[in-house]
């Protein structure tokens, strides 16, 4: 299955865009894994994607649109995300300490973790993509 999204640059999208993320995977692979945990972590996920580029890469730049993919072979989830910003070197991507409590900077730290594959490209013809890939476990049948 593939399936893509486009839309604006607006944090009012983010429940249009998790329903229609998670809608079309469950109705893909929503009774061969675990649900419940899968379509959270996805969630999480995505809102970090989503709302990066609308706070960040389209800062006060509500017309510039958002284009999400989304192809689903099997349990294997390839997600993209292109935004039109500047970009983000991540050479200068310093992870948060707890100690330190910031209130930022947990983004790419929570993708890594909760993805198997996190790639983030600049400046492909003028935009930007950040890759998101994962095998859904296969729910294990008592």
């Amino acid at each position: 299955m593939r399936t893509e999204l486009h839309v604006p640059s607006d944090l009012r999208f983010l429940t249009i865009v998790e329903n229609w993320l998670l809608g079309s995977l469950e109705v893909e692979v929503g009774e061969y894994v675990d649900w419940p945990r899968q379509s959270n972590r996805l969630r999480l996920v995505l809102a970090e994607a989503y709302s990066n580029v609308v706070r960040h890469a389209h800062r006060d730049q509500p017309n510039l649109p958002v284009l999400i993919r989304l192809e689903l072979k099997e349990r294997d989830i390839a997600l993209e995300v292109w935004d039109h910003g500047r970009g983000y070197d991540l050479s200068t991507y310093m992870a948060p300490s707890p100690e330190a409590m910031s209130d930022g900077g947990y983004g790419w730290l929570i993708m890594n973790r909760l993805m198997d594959r996190v790639e983030y490209c600049l400046q492909i013809d003028g935009r930007n993509c950040l890759k998101l890939e994962a095998s859904l476990p296969e729910v294990k049948k008592a």
